[in-house]
This record gives structure tokens, C-alpha cells and sequence, in this order.
């Protein structure tokens, strides 16, 4: 059965994955998140360490200047913009929420650089509500597994890995998709010759 040689094979390779984002408080995460898109967790980890320990609180981060922000976070990429996230979603924490980040799907998408995906990261990472998050990983693995279609989107590949999974297993799975993609089934020169999916892997075949 096609789930159960994935789901085993992942439990195999990735049986207790972890986000490797580093986070200690909600905000942390949610602009953790926000930095790593088109970027690497790693890039993204050496410059929070920094972010994190100059502005120790979220009232502080609303009140950064903008020129500091973008020093400290130029090596994630598109830091001009990125700052300006940073700037703007902890400032609507702070005035709005009372330093809290909302739990609501749609307040957290209209926060600026905010969209489905990394609400998803959001959701499922620091509460454990139940989320599929599409990223650039997890779409190559479900078209290369045919769990969705080449020509579907990423709203369609997170609908059908919902049907595919169990919803109690979403967060985890994620995860181990994630991993899978970065260190096995890599977008260029793919690991496909001990891979237990080739088979069924349009790459692998």
C-alpha cells in the first residue's frame, strides 16, 4: 500500500523530525519563519541569534530601526523587505495583540510577508494544531510520488497531502517531508540509489 511505504519509510529516516528553525518565544518563530523563505534555516539561525539577543523582547523588536534590522539580517536575502516584515508584524503584536501572536489563520496571513504556508509552519510548529505546510520540499516529493499532480498548485498539493495523511500525523509528517527533501530527494542530484520510494518515484524510475 502506497501511504503505508512512504509513512514507514519516513518513520525509518526521520522518526522523532524536529523543526530546525531555533525558537524560544512565539514571535521568534513566526519571524523565523518569515526569514527563511528563500533561504536556508541555518542563514537564518545565525542571524536571529543575533536579532534575538539585541532586541530581547517584542516591544524592543517593534521599536528597532529599520538601517539595524537590515544589517543584522542581510545574509537570509531580500533584506530590505524582510526588515520592513520584521518592523511591521512585531509592531501589530505589540499594539494589537498585546504581544501575543494570534492563533487565528486569518488575522496571522494579513500580517505583512505572512502567507498560507508559513502560517501553516506557525500553527503546527508552536501550538500543534493540525497543518500542512507546502514549501518548495514538500511540493517536489508529492509530484515526484505522484501524491498530486505536475500541474497542480500548492493549495491543491496541501488538499490532497490532507486526504493522503492522517490528521493527527499532518505536523509530522511535514516535517519529515522537509527533510527528506533536504538531505535525500534533492531538487538537483537526488539520492535515489538506496532510496525505498524509487519505485513509485517518477525521478527515481
Amino acid at each position: 500500500m502506497k501511504n503505508e511505504l512512504i509513512c514507514n519509510y519516513l518513520d525509518e529516516l526521520f522518526p522523532e523530525p524536529k523543526c530546525e528553525l531555533n525558537y524560544n518565544k512565539d514571535y521568534e518563530l513566526l519571524i523565523a519563519v518569515v526569514l527563511s523563505a528563500q533561504s536556508t534555516d541555518k542563514r537564518v539561525n545565525e542571524c536571529t541569534k543575533i536579532l534575538y539577543k539585541r532586541y530581547d523582547t517584542i516591544d524592543k523588536l517593534s521599536k528597532a530601526k529599520i538601517e539595524d534590522l537590515e544589517s543584522i539580517i542581510r545574509p537570509v536575502g531580500s533584506f530590505h523587505k524582510k526588515s520592513e516584515y520584521v518592523k511591521k508584524i512585531s509592531t501589530i503584536i505589540v499594539d494589537k495583540y498585546n504581544g501575543i501572536v494570534p492563533t487565528d489563520r486569518e488575522v496571522l496571513e494579513s500580517f505583512p510577508g505572512v502567507g498560507r504556508k508559513t502560517t501553516n509552519v506557525f500553527l503546527s510548529e508552536y501550538y500543534n494544531i493540525p497543518a500542512i505546510a507546502v514549501d518548495t520540499h514538500v511540493e517536489r516529493i508529492s509530484k515526484r510520488l505522484k501524491l498530486s499532480k505536475k500541474s497542480d498548485n500548492v493549495v491543491d498539493v496541501e488538499k490532497k497531502l490532507m486526504k493522503f495523511y492522517k490528521k493527527e500525523e499532518w505536523g509530522k509528517r511535514h516535517l519529515q517531508m522537509v527533510l527528506f527533501g533536504r538531505h535525500k530527494c534533492k531538487a538537483i542530484k537526488p539520492n535515489c540509489i538506496d532510496c525505498k520510494l524509487k519505485n513509485i518515484c517518477i525521478r527515481g524510475k
